[in-house]
């Protein structure tokens, strides 16, 4: 993995060396703004760079590079491998946006181990004295905060897409904004099942929390990098293909992952509350699939305790207990499995480089097992 760790220690300079472009910018508008750099700075010096490695491996699946991997090197500035390094730190300022914006709509208050970003913005409005709401205050600023990332991430994604001749550069952007869309619809349908499933019939709702996880998270986060990585390499349509049919259910598989760890995670690994997600009201794929197991009593008082956020821990002790004794939490880690082997069944029938696919099947493992 020696490779991936090189892949991740660039993408990790070039994210830096963008926020030091756009902090010198911040700093000639106001000195105000200083917060807004600490606060994308902090938030983006963490995290796993599993899209960034997507990305690039997707390039490798086509491309079949080996060897010592420098695309900063002299000679090699504008390569493909330079561009593929740029689109993937493009890919982590947009998943800090996403997160930015994610927090704020689930009313989380950590992120990463550390206040979730309108949290330090409320924290900001209190220490100085300011006047008005500081809650609003912290919602506003992590809003734009949000939107400045989001606005960063265009700009370093477009500076990839010059190293490209124009026709492939179409083509990648064209997937960057599908991916943008997507993520966007898939936000927008997880707030609504928050709020709209009493009007669902219940025989609906698993459908729906499933398609949740493919536009929420699947496609954005394991699919289309895979594929935005694959067609600044030129990828063919059996190998977008090939991808497309790894990607899809490795994504799904991810996102119920991250669902189990949101009720049944450790604090101290996750770095947010235990059982955040029930505080939230979270319509997940677990627990769609809980209600369609209970006896109507159970279900009726799972239903009226999800998303109360002042949940104390005997209560949610009590939902993970109803979620694991209906079955729901075996059910799901037996769909985790599935997804994980149809995956690699796909991989290995993709016409890719083999380097690759060894490489993609060990993150299929590492996204599906992981405890954070």
């Amino acid at each position: 993995m020696a490779e991936s760790t090189r892949l991740v220690d660039l993408v990790s300079a070039r994210i830096d060396r963008a926020l030091d472009e756009q902090r010198d910018r911040l700093a000639s508008i106001s000195p105000d703004l200083v917060s807004f750099d600490t606060f994308a700075r902090d938030l983006l010096s963490g995290g796993k760079r599993f899209r960034a490695l997507f990305c690039y491996w997707g390039w490798q699946s086509v491309a079949g590079r080996s060897g010592s991997f420098d695309p900063l090197s002299e000679g090699s500035r504008q390569t493909t491998a330079e561009a593929i390094v740029t689109a993937a730190a493009a890919l982590e300022i947009f998943h800090a946006a996403a997160l930015v914006h994610d927090d704020i709509m689930d009313r989380s208050d950590t992120r990463r181990g550390r206040p979730a970003a309108h949290r330090r913005f409320e924290s900001l409005h209190a220490e100085s004295s300011w006047v008005g709401d500081r809650a609003l205050y912290g919602t506003n600023a992590a809003l734009l905060l949000g939107d400045g990332l989001l606005s960063l991430s265009d700009a370093v994604f477009d500076e990839a897409l010059a190293l490209l001749d124009p026709v492939r550069a179409r083509i990648v952007r064209q997937e960057f904004h599908t991916m943008r869309l997507e993520v966007t619809a898939g936000q927008y349908l997880d707030i609504h099942e928050e709020t709209a499933w009493p009007t669902v019939d219940d025989a609906e709702q698993l459908v729906r929390a499933q398609r949740v996880i493919v536009f929420k998270s699947a496609k954005y986060s394991v699919e289309a990098p895979l594929l935005i990585g694959a067609l600044i390499a030129g990828a063919s349509e059996s190998q977008l293909d090939g991808l497309r049919s790894f990607g899809l259910p490795l994504g799904v598989a991810y996102q119920l992952r991250d669902d189990v760890l949101g009720v049944f995670g450790d604090p101290e690994v996750t770095g947010k509350p235990a059982g955040d997600d029930l505080r939230e009201g979270k319509r997940t794929v677990l627990v769609a699939t809980a209600r369609k197991a209970l006896p109507v009593g159970a279900r009726q008082l799972l239903d009226e305790l999800l998303g109360d956020p002042d949940l104390d821990d005997d209560q949610v002790q009590m939902l993970r207990a109803t979620l694991t004794d209906s079955g729901a939490l075996s059910a799901v880690e037996r769909s985790i499995d599935r997804h994980v082997q149809r995956a690699k069944a796909a991989l290995d029938a993709a016409p890719l480089t083999p380097s690759a696919r060894e490489q993609l099947a060990s993150l299929a493992d590492t996204v599906s097992r992981r405890s954070a």
